[in-house]
């Protein structure tokens, strides 16, 4: 069994400067009910920033939400994030498991 369209779960995918400042995101948006989950992983990442090719060791999180709450995590981050270009990225998930679809619905806003 899929979810119903109108649920619109997404991950959302966020680099952060420390485990500190990912454990922080998470905290603020779960306690707002912005996200359900945050998983960390650490990363490395190359990328080009005001003409150089730099290098960073970041902690990557992984969200689950929704689709309409992107525009209140993107606010939320202009509030809290320490990069003056935060990239937060959506991907829709085409199909979630049935009890975990009922877990989201209950976790989110």
């Amino acid at each position: 069994m899929s979810h119903s369209s109108d649920d619109n779960f997404v991950e959302l995918i966020l680099t952060c400067s420390s485990w500190q400042e990912a454990q922080n995101i998470a905290d603020v948006l779960l306690a707002k009910k912005l996200i359900a989950c945050a998983e960390f992983i650490e990363s490395k990442s190359k990328y080009y920033w005001k003409n150089n090719i730099e290098e960073a060791k970041e902690i990557t999180l992984f969200m689950q939400s929704k689709s309409d709450l992107f525009d209140e995590v993107e606010k939320e981050l202009n509030e809290i994030h320490s990069y003056e270009t935060f990239v937060l990225r959506q991907i829709p998930l085409s199909k979630v498991s049935t009890n975990a679809i009922k877990w989201l619905r209950e976790s989110l806003n």
